[in-house]
């Protein structure tokens, strides 16, 4: 069964100057994909691409079975996007903007009163007359109002409170537990931590990497705190593959980030001596990602595709 959301061999050039490369990448109904990268790797592009605001220079995007176009406004119509920077009337109320988009949509609001009231939004107020996290607010009303099957979210809780943010994960949940399909964009990684099924790694306009992120989290890296019943000699670990970092905090206390895969390694040492405490905790997805980002060995499974390498995008 095909994705909800694909991209087949997508390529943009803009000019000379690249945008995305070859990129392929497949998201199931029902799921929420993590896309990462840092700014001018080509996430922008891609969400244009998939959007149909752009057209590709090769390759295609395709939502929900069909190819999208630049004129695809009734495939648009099913779709919901909440976009990183957002252009507003500013002399008019969010009730205006609502009764706008849904005309230009021809899709009724159906869901945009419940969105009002959980996000705690005052329709009335004029946008200029609104702080960022109101905005931010608004354009998630004009995003998920219609109740679309699919979601392209970039940057979702920019400007919120931790309250709103809250919410926002909450109405994501609700929404893909009824079937939506979600194509994230997020900074903060600690919320795609929490919400994604998997995530895609964009690198110099090329899917680097693209893994579940429980997976993800569990084939990097670990940190040790290991308190031996009696003081060891400091090369006890000589020999030990795996280890990225070992601290010793005391003459019977170590700290220690080891590869994942490694881990096996590691604890075997271990068993040749008494140990008084050991405590093992996964890295965050914030680090395995500036962990990938400072040019260590990328993580791909089976069917990641693309490589490194490319022009800045």
């Amino acid at each position: 069964m095909a994705g909800v959301i694909e991209c087949v061999g997508l390529t943009k050039y803009y000019g000379t100057t690249r945008g995305v490369e070859d990129l392929t990448l497949e998201v199931p109904q029902g799921s929420v994909y993590g896309f990462l990268g840092p700014n001018g790797a080509g996430k922008t592009t891609t969400i244009r691409c998939l959007l149909g605001i752009l057209r590709p220079t090769a390759g295609e995007a395709r939502l929900l079975g069909q190819r999208v176009v630049l004129d695809g406004a009734r495939l648009r119509a099913r779709v919901g996007y909440v976009p990183g920077e957002l252009h507003l009337f500013e002399k008019e109320t969010g009730r205006w903007h609502i009764d706008y988009v849904s005309g230009l949509r021809k899709a009724p609001p159906t869901a945009a009163a419940e969105l009002v009231e959980r996000l705690g939004f005052d329709p009335s107020r004029k946008v200029k007359e609104l702080s960022k996290g109101n905005k931010q607010k608004l354009a998630l009303v004009l995003g998920l109002m219609h109740s679309p099957e699919v979601l392209i979210l970039d940057e979702p809780t920019s400007g919120l409170d931790p309250l709103n943010q809250e919410t926002v994960f909450e109405i994501i949940e609700e929404r893909v537990k009824d079937g939506a399909t979600v194509f994230l964009s997020s900074h903060v990684l600690s919320e795609v931590e929490r919400v994604c099924d998997r995530v895609g790694i964009i690198r110099d306009g090329r899917l680097a990497a693209e893994e579940g992120v429980r997976d993800l989290l569990e084939k990097r890296l670990r940190e040790l705190t290991v308190t031996f019943a009696e003081p060891v000699d400091p090369g006890f670990f000589d020999g030990v593959e795996g280890l990225m970092r070992l601290e010793q905090r005391g003459p019977a206390i170590f700290n220690a980030r080891v590869k994942g895969d490694h881990l096996d390694e590691v604890v075997k040492r271990l068993a040749t001596a008494r140990l008084a405490d050991l405590s093992i905790q996964h890295a965050s997805l914030e680090e395995v990602f500036m962990e990938f980002y400072r040019g260590d060995e990328g993580v791909r499974s089976s069917d990641a595709s693309g490589a490194e390498g490319g022009a800045d995008a």
